[in-house]
């Protein structure tokens, strides 16, 4: 079979296929019609899967005529909580939720990739399983699949992911060795003082002062404890705290996000954070409590896989058009589950074009994605998985 042949035949289709998806979002754990539909064309193209894994999720299986390793791709499918403020004709039909993310490609290109390895079962040695994975905005949808065997029988011994980049033009590639996305955890900060009338403070312990000084104190955790070399974002977004302006407040709650690149790093930034919040509020006489929730790990790339990946994009694209990223990113993703489990690479396919002025960034109310990455992933992923394959 000509790939790139095959793929133009189905293009049109797989272009329906994502603007049918972006007209009708869902967020997180909410992919219901997304879920159906991605079963109703599997089965139109006779492909064995699963539904109904981690509430909405889906996997798609094409099982080799011979024996031999099993390879995996994972597509997310979840929407944003955006209203769109484009005038596409295909634009989101569901108010105050959009594909900002590109996930709705994701998904075609993916349904592209099952439909032509699905054309060539005969030929397969081994097989091949595509996630549609929900909830990578929110929860971790990765884990959730993986929690319910998704990477067994077969056991699975590489997958891959790619995302859409939008600062990338449509028809490169973006690569990157080792680490790439940040972990993440959630902060929680209380601080307790004594509320009182605001004409007599010295009866009282402003929290609100003391959240000031945390705030403050807090921010030389990156100029003077971390190296500057190394990598580490401290957000605090959210304050809140007392109840009248004439009101000492007694009590003030902060909550941020915590991003680090390894696990060491993470765990002495915790323990700081914790030991500049809770003597910094014991110094004005209120107490502190710190909670950390840890959401996603961070990203590490399977060198291995990355040489395939590596070789294949600059094959069939051109080295002139495979870019290499220079530092990770501290965005994280849930993808991160996946690298803990099995030999993994996630990559960036450009989805910008300059010449129509569709360059918003991801998870912007205006951004457009040109529909010529499509063709971009549904051939690098096809012919990647198929190396890995005989690798």
């Amino acid at each position: 079979m000509d790939i790139k042949e095959r793929i133009e035949d189905i293009f049109h289709e797989l272009v329906e296929i994502r603007r049918d998806f972006h007209m009708h979002p869902e967020l997180s754990l909410q992919e219901y019609r997304t879920s159906e539909k991605i079963s109703e064309y599997l089965n139109s193209w006779g492909i064995e899967h699963v539904k109904g894994i981690a509430g909405t999720g889906v996997m798609a299986i094409i099982r080799g005529k011979r024996e031999g390793r099993t390879v995996a791709a994972r597509a997310d499918m979840d929407a944003l909580p955006i209203l769109e403020k484009n005038n596409l004709p295909f634009k989101s039909r569901k108010e105050g939720v959009m594909h900002a993310c590109g996930h709705d490609i994701h998904i075609a290109i993916h349904l592209g990739v099952a439909k032509i390895i699905k054309d060539m079962e005969d030929q397969l040695e081994g097989n091949v399983k595509i996630f549609f994975q929900p909830a990578e905005e929110t929860v971790g949808g990765a884990k959730m699949m993986i929690d319910e065997g998704c990477l067994k029988d077969p056991d699975v011994d590489y997958i891959l992911a790619l995302h859409l980049d939008a600062s990338l033009e449509v028809g490169h590639v973006r690569l990157k060795y080792g680490k790439l996305n940040a972990a993440s955890s959630e902060v929680y900060i209380r601080i307790k003082g004594k509320s009182g009338h605001a004409a007599y403070p010295e009866s009282t312990v402003d929290s609100i002062v003391v959240a000031a000084y945390v705030i403050t104190a807090l921010q030389t955790l990156v100029s003077r404890n971390i190296s500057p070399v190394n990598s580490l974002v401290l957000t605090l977004g959210q304050i809140s705290g007392g109840t009248k302006n004439n009101v000492i407040a007694g009590e003030v709650n902060l909550s941020g996000t915590l991003r680090t690149l390894d696990s060491e790093t993470q765990d002495f930034a915790k323990r700081r954070i914790r030991e500049i919040v809770e003597n910094t509020a014991r110094g004005f006489g209120a107490e502190a409590t710190i909670e950390f929730v840890d959401g996603y790990p961070e990203v590490v790339n399977n060198e291995e896989v990355v040489d395939v990946l590596r070789k294949t994009a600059e094959r069939l694209f051109g080295k002139s058009r495979v870019k290499f990223k220079e530092h990770p990113s501290m965005g994280a993703d849930d993808f991160a589950f996946f690298c803990k489990e099995t030999k993994a690479a996630y990559y960036n396919i450009g989805c910008a074009n300059r010449g129509k002025g569709w360059t918003a960034p991801l998870h912007s109310e205006h951004f457009i994605a040109d529909e010529d990455c499509i063709k971009v992933g549904v051939l690098l992923q096809v012919e990647t998985l198929l190396e890995l394959l005989k690798n």
